[in-house]
């Protein structure tokens, strides 16, 4: 094991993790990218004012225009969690809720923030791939002016979705079109956005800013941030108050640099798309790999950096001792791999190979 004092000669830490180790549970177990970690230590030394009035901050301001044009505005945050509560809470007054896919992040895996934290009723519609559309909005889209609902007054997407699936630019129009019509803004849940973005081989933009997007949460830790997501406000005549919000959420960094500076690695050329197309690549190696393998059940399209599967029960645990993933539904026995970008060709072909060897056991 590596004593980090050997590397800097200013620490008595050393390295608990053992680098050759991998695991398939989340695009979040990944470091950080080189690159990040360069512009992090370029952001280092000397004086910036703090709470996001540094040059860094400043500067990113253009990084985003230049993505999602001259209207838009960043306001980095913490994590996807905080970046979702202060978008939906920008976009909603007290008495009003969001729809969203019943399989939704901010329903499923937020333990409850956007109600706990930002007082936001979830007005949620089962979807079979994680996609809403416009009739299914219409499930829940319903009892406007009446006091005892409360009211339908926003609709969150995630793209790609919870199920690794995508919207498509179309789809994504017409819902936010629909949406419009009905009184309604929209937010988007973009997490891995790159990872659409590079599956559909369309700038940022053209299924954001280009369908009419109200605002979006922009991720940055699953693809090679240290930490760090950023509320993009696409609509500035619509959504406002962010800094308020954020500020009351919890979600200003008083060293807000380090956050900026790693967007702008990311952004100012294609390290965005270069760290998504390649955890999209490894999940397509994946999906090649195991539908060879009698016994194991491809169950959704690989559109991202996701493969979901269903393999036999005993078969799955054997395998959790030899890699980290996770049960996506207990009750059907699938699971769910996530692959990032700096997942190997190798790592993918050692996987495989051990779920090959675990179904040869069963």
């Amino acid at each position: 094991m590596t004593d980090l004092s050997e590397l800097s000669g200013h620490t008595d830490a050393q390295r608990r993790h053992d680098t050759a180790v991998r695991g398939f549970a989340s695009d979040n177990y990944a470091g950080v990218h080189p690159e990040v970690l360069a512009a992090i230590a370029v952001a280092n030394g000397g004086h910036q004012v703090a709470y996001g009035e540094d040059d860094y901050t400043t500067h990113l301001q253009d990084v985003f225009r230049r993505h999602f044009g001259e209207q838009a505005e960043a306001y980095p945050v913490f994590n996807g969690t905080g970046a979702n509560v202060v978008a939906l809470q920008a976009l909603l007054p007290r008495w009003g809720a969001v729809i969203a896919a019943e399989s939704a992040h901010i329903n499923v895996d937020e333990g409850g923030a956007p109600e706990k934290m930002g007082g936001i009723k979830l007005l949620t519609v089962p979807t079979p791939d994680g996609k809403l559309t416009p009739e299914l909005i219409d499930q829940q889209a319903w009892g406007f002016g009446d006091e005892h609902r409360a009211q339908p007054l926003a609709v969150s997407i995630t793209q790609s979705t919870e199920l690794g699936t995508l919207y498509t630019v179309e789809e994504i129009r017409a819902i936010v079109d629909h949406a419009h019509q009905l009184g309604m803004l929209v937010h988007v849940d973009g997490s891995r956005l790159s990872n659409a973005a590079a599956s559909l081989g369309v700038p940022l933009r053209a299924f954001t800013t280009d369908v009419g997007v109200d605002v979006l949460s922009f991720g940055g830790t699953k693809n090679g941030l240290l930490l760090g997501e950023c509320v993009v406000v696409l609509n500035p005549e619509k959504v406002r108050n962010i800094k308020f919000l954020r500020k009351t959420s919890m979600q200003l960094a008083s060293k807000m640099r380090f956050v900026s500076v790693q967007f702008e690695a990311l952004l100012s050329g294609d390290l965005y798309l270069r760290n998504a197309g390649h955890a999209n690549a490894m999940a397509s190696r994946l999906e090649a790999a195991v539908r060879g393998i009698d016994g194991v059940t491809v169950v959704r399209p690989v559109q991202a950096n996701a493969v979901f599967a269903i393999l036999p029960r005993e078969v799955s645990e054997r395998l959790q001792k030899r890699y980290r993933f996770y049960f996506w539904n207990e009750h059907t026995g699938e699971v769910r791999w996530m692959c990032s970008f700096d997942t190997t060709e190798a790592d993918i072909d050692a996987f495989a190979a051990a779920i090959a060897e675990e179904m040869g056991r069963a």
